[in-house]
């Protein structure tokens, strides 16, 4: 299938330009290995590891102290029930990791395409880009919440069909993996982006189903301690509510934070990867002069 003229090969738009010589080149322009899909994110968020690190930090701070104004607001409602608490503290919890969700995505992948094309961004940057395509951004997030928790609640109720909607949300997840960056290098709306990113995904949707799989599965590996978190905490301080509603509630959006900046950085590599492989990006096109 050929590209289409929105997705003709030429320069790049966006925020793309000319690269700057000094940057190394992280994530090279051209087609990749699923090794290489796995390895190149980590590379890609070493590279800007102080900005990534200063807004993702500032990010969870600021969630986690509303996360637990929250709690401490349930509680008082609740007359300090016990289980008033915990429903509060775990709603409120739930909005704020959608928020951090939220601002991780919008941060992370202007600041990976910058990667890409050898550009700085810093953290000013990337929050101008972020706000400069928050409509795009936002519906891409809310479509995303609607898709996983209806996938979810259909294969819920039987035990035996939920790893069958785990795969199909998997499938759901690699045709738009491609969306957000499309979104950033193009300053597209989102209805186009959508339509580009299927494009784009056509034909590796199962490669990205891997993809997608072994990031979740990695993220199962990395709550394993989170979720010990409250015994281990239990036996050297005792069993204070407080303590450990606090270390908890920052922790679990610690993790999310975490586990956003991964994905996002899987997609830029994941964006570069397609582009080449459906728009042959990795050929240099002249730009002038005679036959």
């Amino acid at each position: 299938m050929l590209p289409t003229a929105a997705d003709s090969v030429g320069s790049p738009t966006g925020s793309v330009g000319e690269p700057t010589s000094a940057d190394p080149v992280v994530v090279p322009i051209r087609p990749m290995q699923f090794r290489e899909l796995l390895d190149l994110p980590c590379a890609l968020i070493q590279a800007r590891i102080k900005t990534l690190a200063a807004l993702l930090g500032v990010a969870v701070a600021v969630a986690s102290a509303l996360a637990v104004a929250g709690a401490v607001l349930a509680a008082l409602a609740s007359h300090d029930s016990d289980s008033g608490t915990f429903w509060g503290a775990l709603l409120v919890t739930l909005v704020c990791a959608w928020a951090v969700r939220l601002f991780v995505r919008g941060v992370t992948v202007p600041i990976g395409l910058s990667v890409v094309h050898r550009q700085r961004l810093d953290w000013r940057g990337a929050l101008r880009r972020m706000t400069s395509v928050a409509g795009p951004l936002l519906a891409y997030q809310v479509m995303y919440t609607l898709i996983g928790v209806g996938v979810l609640t259909l294969g819920a109720p039987l035990m035996v069909t939920v790893p069958f909607a785990v795969i199909w949300l998997a499938w759901l997840r690699g045709r738009r993996a491609t969306l957000l960056p499309v979104v950033f290098d193009a300053d597209a709306r989102y209805g186009d982006a959508a339509r580009r990113a299927k494009v784009l995904a056509s034909g590796t949707e199962w490669q990205l189903v891997g993809l997608w799989l072994y990031l979740r599965g990695l993220l199962l590996v990395l709550l394993v301690p989170v979720l010990a978190l409250p015994q281990f905490i239990a036996d050297f301080s005792g069993t204070h509510r407080w303590t450990v509603t606090v270390l908890v509630i920052t922790a679990a959006l610690l993790m999310v934070a975490l586990g956003e900046l991964v994905e996002s950085a899987t997609q830029v590599v994941t964006y570069v990867d397609r582009r080449c492989r459906r728009e042959a990006w990795d050929i240099p096109v002249p730009t002038g002069g005679g036959r």
